[in-house]
């Protein structure tokens, strides 16, 4: 992955500013957020069934060639189903983990490569938390106001 010190601080989005308890900061490893990005929170659950694979990887297939970016956390699951079917349809997609970005914290280890991926392709990955944080328990469910709070839509799949 890129050096820790491409991870770099920027701008609270005008749609953070407006959600209960908005980010004190925001850091961003990656392509910066563009200002009028059109984004789609994509969540569910970890263990998800056949019927909930296919469902999520045609829906965000049927939005390639629209100005879509799909936003979710990295996670083990639907997470990392919705980040690699944007990659394989050409869409933008972010990732917000609960950890911070360096790569000796990033959360979930398993999913290292993803988040190179993610970059490589022109997306980004974001948090509040400083870029050495390790994830906690309380972290993952503070992250999803950010997740949330970027986006027009939250598709929840099997959650």
């Amino acid at each position: 992955m890129e050096a820790a010190d491409d991870i770099f601080r920027i701008p609270i989005p005008f749609q953070l500013t407006e959600i209960p308890q908005p980010p004190k900061q925001l850091f961003c490893r990656g392509a910066a957020l563009e200002e009028d990005e059109l984004m789609l929170t994509v969540v569910g659950s970890r263990a998800y069934t056949s019927y909930g694979k296919e469902a999520c990887e045609t829906l965000i297939t049927g939005l390639r060639g629209f100005p879509i970016t799909i936003v979710s956390g990295l996670a083990l699951g639907m997470d990392a189903l919705a980040h690699n079917a944007a990659l394989r349809a050409g869409l933008r997609t972010i990732a917000v983990p609960g950890s911070g970005l360096q790569d000796d914290v990033l959360y979930p280890r398993t999913n290292a490569l993803l988040a190179k991926r993610i970059i490589e392709m022109g997306g980004s990955l974001l948090s509040e938390y400083p870029p050495d944080f390790r994830a906690a328990r309380w972290s993952f469910v503070q992250r999803n106001r950010i997740m949330a709070g970027l986006s027009k839509a939250v598709l929840v799949i099997e959650a």
